[in-house]
């Protein structure tokens, strides 16, 4: 069966042929040279920054707003500055690696060998769809893959664009994209791929995790959770609100490592509020017509933020919004609003916010912060303002996170030599770099043995020999 061309209908049957495709071109070619991967890798470069601008302009439309800027610094410099880093070090990974023998197995010599799994699934969400197709695609064409993406549903322009710049960069036997809705996305999580990264929500993962254990797919979930903030007691306050308040505002909160609620010391909440205030007005001036703010992605998102905001003032929450303009569902335009007083068993305190929503949690010590942190499920990032070194240590070494920033939110993304992935129920496995190129090879342990061993005084039959040889090597 010919594999389906780009954004025509997906059927079962078009996704098993494009996966069998791909395994038939793995196959024939399984260790593709260091040049040959640098090429692909160019090539998608290239691609990417060509055509930055139409992207921007489909995903400028997908949201309804979303500024260019944000995109290309979001979204297309990180994948720049990505590629660039792999091409420059991507032939030294390829290297066997050496490794030390023990003293009874000499003189035989061992190595890993990075070998290319065969064909990796892709599954992008809708908030970086760009970002979050390509960054794995990276990985993946560096370790020497093939590669098949299904791109989101909620980003139909881009989607539909995406996939035909792929098929003008690439052989369909090589990297393909499939759009489709959610059967489909169901289906692609079911094919037997050599690895599958998803990125998206719990929920969706757990539904991936189960498709993929009819094959046994080795995973990579990359999923969310309520990422923390501590302010520490030793921080700059107002630098601290600043510049979590940039990562909270960027694409709308629609980040997965967005802060999702604030630690602070009891008795800060007005000055946090009066300081947001201040910065967000600075930020975005003439909120309502503003261009450089993004819009939630779809009517049921916008629904379910102002759901998520009514249920918590109802249990008796207060509502503190950074702009007197009032959320206009017609835009999507959701104005941030900072909560205090925020019952613990409101669902705003319970699910991933993902949106413009921050409740604020006063804390009496740092012992109390990290309690509350740990009696919960691990997040998929952590962020600390505090200059003190010790404040610094408890808080890295007493929690568990899938990634940690301090005194910064969301740039620990942006390093492309750290991984990326989540801890627990935020995720498991990642990539970025030379993670995310171990991630999708098979690290394959290597003994060779010399001409000339001794395996043979360990081989039966066994008797007084071989139990005076033990007896000798147990001494060492």
């Amino acid at each position: 069966m010919t594999p389906a061309a780009p954004n025509r209908p997906v059927t079962l049957e078009t996704l098993d042929a494009l996966l069998q495709h791909q395994r038939s071109a793995a196959l024939a070619t399984p260790f593709p040279s260091w040049q040959e991967r640098a090429g692909h890798l160019s090539a998608l470069r290239a691609m990417l920054l060509k055509h930055r601008d139409a992207l921007a302009a489909t995903l400028h439309a997908d949201f309804g707003n979303r500024a260019p800027e944000e995109i290309l610094l979001a979204e297309f410099l990180l994948l720049k500055e990505e590629i660039d880093r792999v091409l420059r070090l991507g032939k030294r990974w390829m290297k066997p690696q050496r490794r030390r023998t023990s003293k009874w197995l000499r003189p035989a010599r061992a190595q890993v060998v990075p070998q290319p799994l065969g064909v990796i699934g892709i599954i992008v969400p809708w908030n970086y769809p760009v970002l979050l197709a390509a960054s794995p695609l990276i990985s993946a064409l560096a370790a020497g893959n093939r590669a098949l993406i299904k791109m989101p549903e909620l980003t139909p322009r881009t989607s539909a664009l995406f996939a035909s710049l792929i098929a003008q960069t690439f052989a369909a036997d090589h990297v393909a994209v499939v759009n489709g809705d959610a059967a489909v996305a169901a289906a692609f999580s079911a094919l037997p791929f050599d690895h599958l990264l998803f990125t998206g929500s719990t929920r969706v993962g757990r539904e991936v995790m189960r498709a993929a254990a009819q094959h046994l797919t080795p995973l990579t979930l990359e999923l969310g959770g309520k990422s923390p903030v501590i302010i520490g007691p030793g921080a700059r306050f107002n630098y601290a609100v600043d510049s979590l308040l940039a990562g909270k505002t960027l694409n709308a909160g629609q980040t997965c490592v967005a802060p999702d609620y604030v630690l602070l010391p009891r008795g800060t909440e007005a000055a946090f509020i009066a300081r947001a205030r201040q910065r967000f007005a600075q930020m975005y001036p003439g909120f309502a017509q503003n261009p450089d703010y993004t819009s939630l992605i779809a009517p049921r998102h916008f629904a379910r933020l102002q759901q998520l905001a009514d249920e918590a003032v109802a249990a008796g929450a207060q509502l503190h919004p950074l702009d007197p303009a009032a959320a206009d569902p017609l835009t999507r335009r959701f104005t941030p609003c900072v909560v205090t007083g925020a019952p613990e068993s409101t669902a705003l305190m319970q699910e991933e916010i993902f949106g413009p929503l921050l409740p604020l949690v006063p804390y009496d010590t740092l012992d109390d912060a990290l309690a509350w942190i740990n009696a919960r499920p691990r997040p998929l990032a952590l962020y600390l303002y505090d200059d003190d070194a010790a404040t610094i240590a408890r808080v890295t070494h007493e929690t568990v996170a899938g990634g940690m920033a301090i005194n910064e939110t969301l740039m620990h993304l942006a390093c492309e030599s750290l991984p990326f992935g989540g801890a627990g129920a935020s995720g498991m496995g990642a990539y970025h770099g030379y993670e995310g190129f171990v991630r999708f090879s098979q690290m394959k342990p290597v003994l060779t043995q010399a001409r000339w061993n001794g395996r043979w005084l360990i081989a039966p039959p066994y008797g007084k020999r071989v139990r005076a040889l033990l007896r000798f090597m147990l001494r060492f």
